[in-house]
């Protein structure tokens, strides 16, 4: 058996912890970039079949966190971690080496499952290798580097293109990706579980057995919800298609939850979904996953379509927002142990909402980003800084270490969900061409009304959440 982990051990985990995240978060958004380039490259695809590169992702990706952060518990964070890595890697490779748009596909949906894999194991290493008082920074951490990564996508992608070729935004994961397999595999043993055993799975119940059916539930659950989102800013709210899809989507979640009552291992149990304050974290998550996919996708819209900015240009006028998520996300651990996770999430959410009723307010048709868009935009990232840590340890705050990797994918999930939910609402209501300021006026007023809330829905304070995580 081997020990509880130690200080080299603790830090040679960090680095390809959080590269991996930066990698796995980067790509969920930096393919929205290439989507011209790659239109011009496959000029005898169709639309649709090159909607599946960004959707194919988006939809794997979020149907399989929760299954993948299970497993992670059961088999141990490392082993998994390195699975996950080493598909991602090989599939990011394959994208860059695709010679049609079906082989692309493909290779984003394997990308998908690696990324599923890596996701929920990269931040059980980093908790389980550092005490409750020090788990906060990891999560903020964890979160400043996701966060920075997923905003900046696009603009990065935009430069990367223009100064390369679009399989360049694919193929600089391979070294990534190589380098931090070999110094997990050289440096890092698989931790420790708090009561001695090894393996951040090695207090899972013994017997569990590995619920088959109910994670086959939850990936067409997850996977039809995140579908009919996504086909609703398509096709409509109203269309056939987009109704039995979602219908199929919420019926397979009914048995799902029907049946886990039953079973003596259920996929996701009562241990992740019953405390009344995860509940209400998870559903902050949710609301805070569309409002941060409205915007995100709102921005590029209103800069380039209403303003007129080049992409590049929005890019660049993107960046001031993610440079202040990273720096309050970093300094999250100081700001739960003075003010405790409640606090920052409802001053976080009330925020959120002043810097939307901002843009409702000051936007026009004239171009003015100093005057009517900077302003709103740092406010909206210091908000984001303290929701994202915020909310991830809401969701994990009392959680056993075997449960870290299963907890965390279920928020990511919900964020996922309602990032496709939030994307499908901006299509709907601003996706058409020649949309004006009337229509964007809309979505603001929307966003603001989803930052009070992320404050109503802020759960009470966890036990110990300020000083670290009491283990119930």
């Amino acid at each position: 058996m081997r020990s509880r982990m130690n200080p080299m051990g603790q830090s040679s985990i960090r680095v390809p912890a959080l590269a991996a995240v930066f990698m796995v978060s980067l790509d969920a958004t930096v393919a929205v970039a290439a989507f011209p380039a790659l239109r011009s490259h496959f000029a005898g695809a169709t639309p649709a079949d090159l909607s599946w590169v960004l959707n194919g992702y988006t939809i794997v990706y979020a149907a399989l966190l929760v299954p993948a952060g299970r497993l992670a518990d059961r088999r141990g964070a490392r082993r998994i971690f390195l699975l996950g890595l080493a598909l991602f890697t090989l599939a990011s490779a394959g994208c860059a080496l695709a010679g049609n748009v079906f082989a692309l596909s493909a290779a984003r949906v394997v990308q998908a499952v690696g990324a599923a894999l890596l996701a929920p194991a990269s931040l059980a290493l980093l908790l389980a290798a550092f005490p409750g008082g020090q788990r906060q920074g990891a999560v903020g951490l964890w979160s400043a580097v996701g966060a920075g990564a997923a905003a900046l996508g696009p603009s990065f992608g935009s430069a990367l293109i223009q100064w390369a070729s679009w399989p360049m935004i694919f193929l600089l994961n391979v070294p990534l990706g190589i380098a931090a397999l070999w110094l997990t595999w050289r440096d890092y043993p698989e931790p420790a579980s708090e009561d001695g055993g090894e393996g951040t799975g090695a207090s899972a119940p013994a017997g569990a057995g590995f619920d088959g059916m109910g994670t086959l539930l939850l990936i067409v659950g997850v996977g039809a919800l995140a579908g009919g989102l996504v086909r609703a800013g398509d096709v409509g709210w109203a269309a056939p298609v987009t109704a039995g899809t979602l219908g199929a989507g919420a019926a397979a979640l009914a048995i799902l939850a029907r049946r886990a009552r039953s079973q003596k291992s259920p996929t996701a149990d009562d241990g992740v979904f019953g405390d009344p304050g995860r509940l209400r974290a998870s559903a902050a998550t949710l609301v805070f996953g569309a409002a941060f996919g409205a915007g995100f996708l709102a921005f590029y819209l209103f800069m380039t379509g209403v303003w007129g900015f080049a992409q590049g240009t929005a890019g660049l006028a993107a960046t001031p927002g993610p440079v202040v998520v990273i720096a309050l996300a970093l300094g999250s651990a100081g700001l739960t142990a003075r003010f405790g996770l409640r606090r920052l999430l409802v001053a976080g959410g009330l925020l959120f909402a002043a810097s939307n009723l901002w843009f409702f307010l000051r936007l026009g048709t004239v171009a003015d980003y100093l005057g009517a868009w900077l302003p709103g935009q740092l406010a909206s990232g210091v908000a984001i800084g303290l929701l994202l840590p915020a909310l991830t340890g809401a969701a994990l705050a009392g959680l056993k270490p075997a449960r870290y990797a299963e907890g965390n994918a279920v928020n990511s999930t919900l964020r996922q969900l309602g990032g496709a939910l939030g994307v499908a609402l901006v299509l709907a209501l601003a996706g058409k061409t020649g949309a004006g300021v009337a229509d964007f006026r809309v979505i603001y007023a929307l966003l603001a009304g989803a930052g009070v809330v992320i404050a109503a829905l802020a759960p009470a304070e966890p036990p110990g959440a300020a000083t670290g995580w009491a283990v119930r």
